[in-house]
């Protein structure tokens, strides 16, 4: 049976070299999924970030994850402090989730 569910949209840019730590980070707290986009690209506090650039072997990552409102609240107690150390940026939003059967949620 299929259902709606009141979530929050976690959304979060890092270096890819920090990908590792961000996925432990997330674990420890409880999340039971997340999607990474690899060579994400943009303009922002770091400058320009092309990901079309052949000498940028570093690049960014686009994580992404749906929480419930609890669960949110966890990820980001340890998710603050570690932006402020090796920054970032990490955007939450409420969504709207249909749940199928099968399905995970954090």
């Amino acid at each position: 049976m299929n259902s709606i569910l009141s979530t929050k949209r976690i959304e979060i840019v890092i270096e890819t070299e920090k990908l590792e730590e961000l996925v432990s980070l997330l674990m420890e707290a409880g999340a039971k999924g997340y999607t990474v986009i690899k060579k994400a690209g943009g303009l922002g506090l770091r400058g320009l970030r092309n990901p079309d650039n052949a000498l940028w072997d570093e690049g960014n990552v686009f994580v992404t994850l749906v929480c419930k409102e609890d669960q949110t609240v966890r990820i980001v107690q340890g998710l603050h402090p570690w932006l402020k150390k090796f920054g970032g940026m990490c955007l939450i939003s409420d969504c709207v989730r249909l749940e199928v059967e099968g399905s995970a949620v954090s």
